[in-house]
């Protein structure tokens, strides 16, 4: 009764192609959406703006690269923190050595930095696959890293190593406080997102999944192989560049290689893995399963703390309180992959269809 589609008819082929073809799905979209960019903006704090919506933002922007590859093209990467990396320090370098350069055309040129990288990095994947491609690809982030720490020019020469981002400046206003750049962010996030939401329903989703399901059936029935894995990897590694170059400048606010570790490539993958491989909405689920879950256990964590302090007269010993955090966040992982190895987007799929047939039963 709440979502069900029947009465919803279709008279032209432009309705029935909708990315939303759902009345419910396009009320709760705009909804959203007035929740993102009216109600937040009022309501949020600084704190909340700079140190939980930014970082989600872009987590879930570089899990949507990262989904589109692993998710929709069936190849496995463990080399999305490199092709953020090559984002920032393409926006940085793309800034500082052209004069006039807008933030935003830096932006998708370094996008397109990240997606040359990826597609000499995605040259393996026309041979190998699985895990074999996994370390064809862990190798780019050793590289990478390597390369930005071994040649200074990178960093226009710091001494440091860290540099500090440019100021953001759109058609002249200063990009400089948390709601600006909270803006910024989510503007860019959308569009991507509204963009891989159409790219997956069109020939060249179909081409992804074709080959990720069995790719010598789709060679023979006439999908060129080399051309849909470099898109792929194309694609990823351009959002994922365009994360990278949000990373160093909406959030971090400085360049330097050692944000964009291997630890943080395993922290996208969990999140594609958690909120749902091959699902839009499991990009942004996972992200905020990631980000928000361990500010929400340090939060429990000092309750506790609290609570012993209260009624012991003592705290829990430092041990405990360091871990802790860490061995419950890694049992819910486990947890969640045991009752949904589909992801969260799987069970709001499932909720999806019970609200279709309800109140009868099924």
């Amino acid at each position: 009764m709440l979502y069900r589609e029947a009465g919803q008819f279709k008279t032209s082929y432009a309705t029935d192609q909708q990315i939303f073809p759902i009345r419910q799905d396009r009320v709760a979209v705009v909804a959203l959406a007035a929740l993102a960019f009216v109600v937040v903006p009022l309501i949020a704090t600084q704190y909340w703006l700079s140190a939980i919506l930014i970082p989600f933002l872009i987590f879930a922007l570089a899990a949507l690269g990262l989904n589109i590859l692993t998710g929709y093209a069936g190849q496995l990467s463990l080399g999305t923190a490199a092709f953020m990396a090559v984002g920032a320090f393409a926006a940085y370098n793309f800034v500082l050595r052209v004069p006039g350069m807008p933030v935003l055309l830096a932006f998708v040129l370094a996008g397109g930095c990240a997606a040359l990288v990826g597609v000499l990095f995605g040259l393996p994947s026309l041979r190998i696959k699985g895990f074999y491609l996994a370390v064809a690809t862990l190798a780019a982030q050793f590289f990478v890293v390597w390369a930005l720490v071994k040649f200074p020019w990178f960093s226009n020469y710091s001494s440091s190593g860290v540099i500090t981002a440019q100021k953001m400046t759109i058609l002249g206003i200063d990009i400089d406080t948390p709601l600006r750049k909270y803006m910024l962010t989510l503007t860019i996030v959308t569009l991507l997102a509204l963009a891989a939401k159409n790219m997956v329903r069109s020939s060249i989703g179909r081409a992804w999944m074709a080959v990720r399901d069995m790719d010598v059936a789709a060679e023979v029935i006439g999908f060129p192989l080399m051309r849909t894995k470099l898109t792929a990897f194309a694609v990823s590694s351009f959002y994922c560049g365009v994360a990278g170059a949000l990373y160093a400048y909406a959030y971090l606010g400085t360049v330097e290689p050692e944000a964009f570790t291997l630890d943080l490539s395993f922290r996208i993958l969990f999140m594609i893995i958690i909120g749902g491989i091959g699902s839009i909405l499991g990009s942004f689920l996972g992200a905020g399963f990631i980000v928000l879950l361990p500010i929400f256990l340090n939060i429990v964590v000092h309750w506790l703390n609290g609570v012993a302090q209260s009624l012991f007269s003592a705290s829990l010993p430092a041990s405990i309180t360091s871990n802790l955090e860490l061995m419950v966040f890694g049992g819910l992982i486990i947890f969640f992959l045991i009752v949904e190895p589909h992801g969260l987007a799987r069970l709001w799929q499932i909720g999806k269809e019970k609200l279709r047939l309800w109140p009868f039963p099924h």
